[in-house]
């Protein structure tokens, strides 16, 4: 992405719960909004965000979980924060008859960058999961 120095960051914890996918996406698209973007990032960000948000609470044990967005003049920023084990994350092949396991594909396919990381505190045990969006108008940057 663009160099966006200090871009307007915003914090968001939520209890791990069924809700929480749907608090994050829709919080993502009000950022978006709010920060005068187009409604076909905030589609695309609400889609990633929810399969994130929804691996985080299906596949840890994490009391909460933290939502970081940074508002870019390109696009946008996400990381989600939890306290399940750090390590590599791929997205793997799924049965086309299976209902899930396709979240990270999709971020994979959808994201202009996407990785995985140490969590939010240094010492503490966990992980986030991150992904950078681009305004179709802005240039690549692959």
């Amino acid at each position: 992405m663009n160099d966006n120095a200090d871009p307007p960051t915003y914090q968001l914890t939520t209890p791990n719960s069924p809700l929480s996918p749907k608090i994050c996406r829709d919080t993502v698209a009000i950022l978006l909004a709010a920060n005068g973007h187009a409604p076909h990032l905030a589609d695309t960000a609400r889609t990633l965000v929810s399969e994130v948000v929804t691996n985080a609470v299906q596949h840890t044990g994490t009391p909460t979980i933290k939502l970081e967005t940074a508002v870019l003049a390109d696009g946008v920023r996400v990381a989600v924060y939890d306290d399940g084990p750090t390590g590599l994350l791929l997205p793997s092949e799924v049965a086309k008859d299976s209902e899930g396991g396709r979240g990270l594909l999709l971020v994979q396919a959808l994201a202009h960058n996407w990785g995985v990381g140490p969590a939010y505190h240094p010492g503490r045990n966990g992980k986030h999961v991150w992904f950078e969006l681009q305004s179709p108008s802005a240039p690549l940057e692959r």
